[in-house]
């Protein structure tokens, strides 16, 4: 869904997700309609010891101005946990690409995590201890507000309850969540960053089914959604982290195809086809009439092309304009960039002249035998 930017803090984007335009309001009527009031002032008079009037709380447009109030509070206070995440990682010269809000809470998106165990472990406690000290200012608050203003305590008293929850329930080690990430960076004091990461993403995938048991049983369907998206998070980034570690130290220039085939810009689709079987390469550069790449073409390329058309249809009609990368770039970075922009392909130029080719079958290639020269060195094939 589409992210709206509200505001900057510490030139840190703040953004809204759609999903969340939707849940406020549902969230409002949660909290304050029908018995809600009353199960929440009791929860609150056991938190705090403070009492309620719920004549008062019930009056009148009082219970939805109390559900508003509250769900925008609840997600100031998710803004102001992801804030401590963000505060710490600027402290290790860390960027903070956006904060989003949405119907799960959260999330701070750094342009890296710290592979340091000691730095991730206090980026990641950073934002529950957020939590707690609103947790606390807002139990402070409570105890001094007069008793008059009715709604305002109740407010404060369930912003006091749901940050202590929010701290704690962020603290459970569900991989990628603040707990996850606290327990990988634990492990990783005395284990690989990767093996770390394999273990931590497993124990999340754990409580992803364990949520979404509870949430199916129960119908409750925020807790399938979060159960889906640390299944998601926790696999994706468990095999990023492996697949950074196979490309560590490896360039674009140590992979890439050299001397890649070409194919005028001019030719058919039927001749191309005819190529691609002498070739025995999938994917050949355009060249146009001065001899200049213009761009790539492949196999799936051709798929687009009807069977009778393809005599007269030229290549440069179905040919991909893609990126350009250097020899001496990273290659892991090279692949965030292309899983990024959806390319499967880009072309190496050095000085300005084209001299390869990168595409995703190289890096399979690359894995497979980097795969194998690991397990070769530790005798497990």
């Amino acid at each position: 869904m589409r992210n709206y930017t509200i505001t900057e803090i510490w030139d840190i984007p703040i953004r809204i997700n759609t999903s969340l335009l939707i849940f406020l309001p549902i969230l409002a009527w949660l909290i304050g309609g029908g018995e809600q009031i009353a199960l929440y002032a009791g929860f609150i008079t056991g938190f705090t010891g403070v009492g309620f009037d719920l004549a008062v709380l019930r009056a009148g447009n009082m219970p939805w101005l109390i559900g508003i109030t509250a769900a925008v509070g609840l997600f100031v206070s998710v803004t102001l946990h992801e804030l401590g995440h963000s505060w710490v990682a600027l402290r290790y010269d860390i960027e903070i690409e956006s904060i989003t809000l949405w119907i799960l809470g959260g999330m701070a998106a750094l342009t890296s995590i710290p592979k340091e165990w000691n730095r991730e472990f206090r980026i990641a406690i950073a934002g529950p201890i957020t939590s707690v000290l609103v947790g606390a200012v807002c139990y402070a608050a409570v105890l001094v507000s007069p008793e008059s203003l009715q709604a305002t305590r109740f407010v404060l008293g369930y912003l006091a309850i749901t940050n202590v929850v929010l701290a704690g329930f962020n603290l459970l080690p569900a991989f990628p969540m603040d707990g996850g990430r606290i327990l990988r960076a634990l492990l990783a004091r005395n284990r690989p960053y990767g093996k770390a990461t394999q273990l931590a993403a497993r124990i999340g995938v754990g409580f992803a089914l364990l949520f979404a048991i509870v949430g199916v049983l129960n119908f409750h369907i925020i807790l399938i959604l979060l159960a889906v998206f640390i299944y998601g998070a926790a696999t994706t980034e468990s095999r990023t982290v492996l697949l950074d570690e196979l490309l560590e130290g490896i360039t674009v220039d140590d992979i890439m195809t050299r001397e890649p085939a070409t194919v005028p810009a001019t030719t058919t689709v039927e001749a191309f086809g005819d190529r691609l079987l002498r070739d025995r390469q999938s994917v050949h550069l355009v060249t146009d009439e001065s001899g200049g790449v213009v761009g790539v073409v492949a196999l799936e390329d051709l798929k687009k092309v009807e069977e009778g058309a393809r005599a007269t249809t030229e290549i440069d009609e179905v040919m991909r304009e893609v990126g350009r990368v250097a020899p001496e770039d990273d290659a892991f970075d090279t692949l965030a960039v292309m899983n990024q922009s959806g390319s499967s392909t880009v072309i190496v130029e050095a000085d300005g002249d084209v001299v390869g080719v990168l595409t995703q079958s190289d890096y399979a290639h690359a894995m497979t035998i980097r795969r194998g020269f690991q397990g070769a060195a530790t005798g497990a094939f």
